[in-house]
């Protein structure tokens, strides 16, 4: 996923994505152990990603960021 797409996600779609990414990254783990992964870059897309969302919600969390509200 692209930063530019996750600087448009919301608090909780970014705890949403930071865990279904940690638990993708433990699979990953578990399958290099197992030398079943067959793209093993994988993991480190995964792990940069997840560097990524971690330090978004660090800015929103320190009101670095704040959440876009959208009015319709």
């Amino acid at each position: 996923m692209r930063k530019s797409e996750l600087t448009e996600m919301t608090v909780s779609e970014l705890e949403t994505k930071l865990q279904d990414n940690s638990e993708s990254l433990q699979n990953f783990r578990f399958q290099k152990a197992l030398q079943q992964l067959e793209n093993p870059v994988q993991i480190k897309h995964v792990k940069k990603e997840i560097a990524q969302v971690k330090t978004l919600l660090k800015e929103y969390e320190l009101g670095i960021r704040t959440e876009r509200q959208d009015n319709l």
